[in-house]
């Protein structure tokens, strides 16, 4: 199977690549798109290209040479690099749906509520906090000792895998980690659920169909993302260790690091005029 496993990879992988930065590009080139919306999609394209280039390469690698391993400073960099890549998107994705609030729900006071110095402070924000949780996460891991045992049953440093190889208990280092998990994980989804049910009260109060379908449309993609990465990622790390099964852990990790960063650009640009329109734009320069 690995090497059904390389092919079907290399092609997801591949694809990742092409759509988001097609989408950083697009952004760039078309002045219809320098507007707050898209400043913080290409944002979450390239973190999705930097999330994915973290740990599908490596895999690809293994999937067809004898030796598997990874150096212990090799293996301390990747778990830094997801968790810090992973928990700015949790953030970033909130962010953005505080962006969609004030598009829908406050649209005569949205260029001065989205100023481009605070959309980049946000962006920003999102950046240090993502990396500082990181931080300390990772400290708090690598400060248990493994014992010896170096076989992680996964196919990248992830956080439940590292801690089975540990021969102490680990009950305060993952009741220290799941709270971390749940501060970064369930306050963006709390704002996301407070804007987005702002959203909908705005868009029922639209009395044409055509408008209700273009605030629904704008909005819909985003929220797709976020029940896709959410999903994933919640049922991960906010959950007993008691309940964690690691082939489950490995399904869903395939999802969120593959899946995820593949079909994000394709949800926001398939039904996006103003993408479509901007593609079409450059082909013809």
């Amino acid at each position: 199977l690995e090497r059904v496993l390389f092919v079907v990879l290399l092609i997801f992988y591949l694809l990742t690549l092409l759509g988001n930065t097609t989408i950083i590009a697009l952004s760039r080139l078309d002045p219809h798109l320098h507007t707050p919306m898209y400043f913080f999609l290409s944002n979450l394209s390239f973190l999705d290209l930097c999330y994915t280039t973290s740990t599908v390469p490596q895999l690809l690698v293994h999937l067809r040479a004898a030796d598997k391993s990874i150096s212990f400073g090799g293996c301390v960099a990747q778990l830094f690099i997801t968790l810090g890549l992973g928990s700015t998107e949790c953030i970033l994705l909130g962010v953005m749906a505080f962006d969609r609030y004030a598009a829908v729900c406050r649209p005569l006071h949205y260029t001065v509520i989205m100023h481009p110095r605070l959309c980049a402070l946000m962006a920003s924000a999102s950046w240090f906090i993502g990396f500082a949780n990181s931080s300390l996460q990772t400290v708090l891991i690598f400060l248990v000792p493994l014992c010896g045992r170096n076989k992680i049953d996964h196919f990248f440093c992830d956080v439940a895998p590292l801690l089975k190889l540990a021969c102490v208990d680990t009950t305060g280092n993952e009741n220290e980690i799941f709270f971390a998990s749940v501060i970064i994980l369930l306050l963006p989804v709390a704002l996301i659920t407070f804007s987005y049910g702002r959203i909908v009260r705005a868009v029922l109060r639209i009395k044409s169909a055509s408008g209700q379908r273009k605030a629904f449309g704008t909005c819909g993609s985003h929220f797709t993302v976020v029940s896709l990465f959410y999903g994933t990622a919640i049922y991960i790390y906010v959950q007993p260790s008691n309940n964690y099964s690691q082939d489950q852990g490995k399904f869903i990790a395939l999802v969120y690091t593959i899946i995820t960063p593949m079909a994000n650009p394709f949800i926001y640009t398939l039904r996006n005029k103003d993408v479509m329109g901007a593609v079409k734009k450059v082909l013809c320069r």
